[in-house]
């Protein structure tokens, strides 16, 4: 084995257990996993006993093969952490405690695997269900064993403290727990520090502290999951005390971070079901407590599993309202993350449609009637489009327009707006003389497509003998249909273009939007990545420009090397092109580790995520580049919104975070213009300069502008400006 294996396995280690600790609180955060770790140490030997459990259960499923990136991620470790400390706080230590602690902490992992191979198939967690199991078989089984003591530690909790560290410890502690707080807070900060088998006031104010650090979100979350509970406990009369027995109020404390930022998108209506399922917990807890009572077991946190399993499980049954209370699809592991993250995607691609359909043609053509139509786009055929070519007075024909062969739209090619098999096809019938129309053929010569379930194409008044394909024929995005004409209920030449849920020609329209088009206006073009043409609209697609194309189409195991060239020093950093375990491609920078995650949906290319420091070239190229459209078109211009975890100023950021599920004051917008393409004796040079701007609602804050050069088909120079001046200059080697 070589240093650099044993390195990069110590590594992993070191991260399996930092992600155990983190992961009780739905978290990642090292930071966070350390303030943890440290007050599950409080009580040294309860924190020996988590530590070993940790190391067990990652050991093992390394061991048995288990996948790698759930065992960093802590995804076994922190239900044997749980378990461990539980046991290690409730029984002295000795050569058979430690013998149960290692054989009770295989059985906590296999009882994971259990539980994830059913929950897993509705979709659901299997939170703290495990550790639940292993505790209690811990404690049913313990009084089978004679080598097993009850502990007496938490008594003399001064002398433990002492033990810890000294009399400044000691201090510590009595300041803490001497704070002039309100009953409720203590029993807040109480019930926190319960979550790690500790009851007493200084760590739950620790754990405060570092769940602040981790996620303003997951705090304020925590204060309303549990003092909506408190305040529902004196509405309805009930006992108070039961908060405080053994402070399980860190079900509600628990309940509130999972459900209102963690496996749901925060929002008002995410805290709004923290409020409603606060006394789903407190009835469950009231019921499942007496029933445990003769058990002489504690219930720890079954309310908390049972009401967020329940809960994310009726979620599945909805038949609408989907985007009001939003699931987590790509966890961050932080609820701010989660938000900004689903908040840019939805401004970003949140219109884009599940398949891509295209203009159905080549070249310019304007929209002469659109939606809720001047003529025929009325009732349950108002979302359709007849498109027509016009020449630059705005006219459709040439000479006096008598005959349909002066229409400049008559005989041209009809293409298939997106891959698919063609369910039905018409032809045969006759072009109508200009002015005249077809009421007995009203579609005239048709083709329909199928491109998924319930979603079909129709191209209409096409011209007779014209079509190419026929039925059950596949055809894929571009493919030649046939030639406009002028069949059916047609006084001219023109394509009539609709989307459908049913394959039968005629069918009522869908309304569906078309995807990456261009619009023609008469200073500037603009780019939609899905929306819907609207009447006088001069559209068309991108025509993809292979420099471009092959400038941003990175590919796996790709290596870029830059020269830098900032504050009058010179260096060099490498990217490499990596794709992970599950799919995603991203540059990965060598120095520092930054990660820029991207992808290129149909001629775009876009960033969707960055990882890592702030002040690297992958960062400013990152910035420079999020979205790119692979056609060139001179004053072209794009805009984007950057996710607003990047925001520059930490203070500012940290405001937003308290405030996103309510309200946004931060922006951070990305602009990016098409500004030359020049051939030289090196080949084709594309010189693209944008801007991102970070900033308040209402004024910018702070501006970087970029250009970027691209030569021989890859990009060559990035440079970066301040304030206007040239910061840094970057070019491929």
């Amino acid at each position: 084995m070589t240093a650099q294996t044993v390195l990069q396995r110590t590594k992993y280690l070191t991260e399996s257990v930092f992600n155990s600790y983190a992961q009780v609180f739905f978290s990642k955060n090292r930071v966070f996993a350390v303030i943890l770790m440290l007050v599950s140490f409080f009580d040294i030997y309860a924190g020996i006993a988590g530590l070993l459990s940790v190391l067990t259960v990652n050991g093992i499923s390394w061991f048995m093969g288990i996948n790698r990136q759930k065992i960093i991620a802590g995804a076994y470790g922190f239900n044997a952490l749980m378990t461990g400390l539980g046991f290690g706080l409730y029984f002295q230590p000795g050569i058979p405690f430690y013998v149960l602690l290692f054989f009770l902490s295989i059985l906590t992992l296999f009882i994971t695997f259990a539980v994830e191979g059913v929950l897993m198939k509705y979709g659901l967690p299997y939170l703290s269900i495990p550790f639940l199991f292993g505790i209690w078989m811990a404690f049913i089984s313990a009084g089978s064993y004679s080598g097993l003591n009850l502990s007496e530690r938490g008594v003399y909790t001064l002398n433990e403290m002492y033990a810890l560290g000294g009399i400044k410890m000691v201090q510590l502690y009595e300041w803490f727990n001497n704070l002039n707080l309100t009953e409720s807070l203590r029993i807040y900060f109480k019930s926190l520090s319960a979550i790690f088998f500790q009851y007493h006031l200084f760590a739950g104010i620790f754990i405060a502290i570092g769940l602040v650090y981790y996620s303003r979100i997951a705090f304020i979350l925590s204060l309303i999951g549990f003092f909506a509970a408190y305040y529902f406990y004196m509405i309805i009369g009930a006992d108070i005390s039961e908060l405080s027995y053994s402070y399980i109020g860190f079900n509600y404390i628990l309940m509130a971070i999972a459900v209102g930022g963690f496996f749901i998108v925060p929002s008002r209506r995410s805290i709004l079901w923290v409020v409603l399922l606060t006394p789903l917990v407190a009835i469950t807890m009231s019921s499942f407590s007496y029933l445990f009572s003769f058990l002489h077991l504690s219930i720890y946190s079954l309310p908390f599993n049972l009401i967020v399993i329940m809960f994310l499980y009726a979620l599945k049954f909805r038949e609408k309202n989907f985007g009001k209370l939003t699931p987590v699809v790509v966890q961050e592991f932080s609820p701010e993350k989660n938000v900004y993250g689903y908040k840019n995607y939805m401004e970003r691609f949140g219109n884009l449609p599940y398949v891509a359909v295209k203009l159905p043609f080549w070249g310019k053509w304007t929209v002469t009637q659109a939606f809720d139509g001047k003529h025929t786009h009325r009732g349950e055929w108002k979302h359709a489009w007849d498109f027509e070519i016009l020449d630059s007075r705005g006219n459709p024909f040439r000479d006096k327009g008598t005959d349909v062969a002066d229409y400049y739209c008559y005989n041209k090619p009809v293409s298939a707006p997106a891959a698919g098999l063609v369910v039905a096809v018409e032809d045969g019938i006759d072009d109508n003389a200009v002015g005249d129309v077809n009421l007995m053929k009203n579609w005239g010569n048709t083709i329909v497509i199928k491109h998924a379930e319930q979603l079909y194409s129709q191209l209409s008044h096409l011209k007779k003998g014209s079509i190419k394909v026929k039925e059950g024929d596949a055809v894929k995005e571009g493919d030649l249909l046939a030639y406009t004409g002028n069949s059916g209920r047609s006084p001219q030449p023109h394509l009539h273009f609709q989307m459908q849920a049913t394959p039968e020609i005629g069918s009522k329209t869908l309304k569906y939007p078309l995807s990456s088009y261009l619009i023609q206006e008469e200073k500037e073009i603009r780019f939609f990545s899905a929306a819907y043409p609207q009447q006088d609209e001069t559209v068309f697609n991108v025509q993809e420009d292979k420099d471009l194309k092959k400038a941003f189409h990175f590919v796996p195991g790709e290596k870029l090397v830059f020269e830098i060239f900032r504050n009058g020093k010179t260096e060099k950093t490498t990217w490499h092109i990596v794709t992970d375990y599950y799919n995603n491609s991203y540059l990965e920078c060598e120095k520092s580790g930054a990660k820029a995650y991207f992808k290129n949906i149909g001629n775009t290319f876009y960033f969707t995520g960055y990882k890592g420091r702030k002040d690297t070239l992958l960062y400013y190229f990152y910035l420079s580049n999020f979205k790119v459209l692979t056609g060139f078109y001179k004053n072209l211009k794009l805009k984007d919104s950057i996710p607003l975890n990047l925001f520059p100023y930490k203070s500012l950021l940290v405001l937003q975070d308290f405030l996103i599920p309510f309200y946004r004051f931060l922006k951070a917008g990305y602009n990016l213009q098409y500004v030359d393409k020049k051939e030289n004796d090196n080949g084709t040079k594309i010189l693209l300069k944008s801007k991102v701007t970070f900033g308040l609602r209402y004024k910018d804050l702070i501006t970087y502008e970029f250009e970027t050069e691209i030569e021989n088909r890859q990009v060559s120079t990035l440079k970066v400006f301040k304030k206007g001046e040239n910061t840094i200059t970057a070019k491929r080697i």
